[in-house]
């Protein structure tokens, strides 16, 4: 598997220097998740840490590699993308008909 050389920014891993794992696209993840153990042998604490560009070139305005940033209030934030059929919050919302009140067939 190829990895990248890739910054951290802010937090407990700030100015290090990790290899991460690249993906199919070749991109690191968007996200990146350090489990830290716990002194008491307790559940242990997730650091959070997103994907952003690094830096662009001058002329061309070129993406120049990522980097990644420490995000203190960790998943909470994190958006996620909810298709139309799971979950049950869209859709027929909770009716047992799948057809639509303004379509009923009379």
């Amino acid at each position: 598997m190829k990895s990248e050389d890739t910054p951290f920014v802010g937090g407990p891993l700030d100015g290090r220097v990790l290899p991460v794992l690249l993906g199919i696209t070749g991109h690191p993840p968007k996200t990146y998740r350090v489990p830290v153990p716990d002194a008491d042998g307790g559940k242990p604490t997730v650091l959070v840490y997103r994907r952003v560009q690094a830096a662009t070139s001058k002329r061309l305005g070129l993406h120049q590699g990522w980097k990644y940033e420490y995000a203190p209030e960790g998943d909470a934030s994190e958006r996620r993308f909810k298709w139309p059929w799971s979950s049950g919050t869209h859709g027929s919302r909770g009716r047992s008909d799948a057809t639509p009140d303004g379509n009923a067939d009379e």
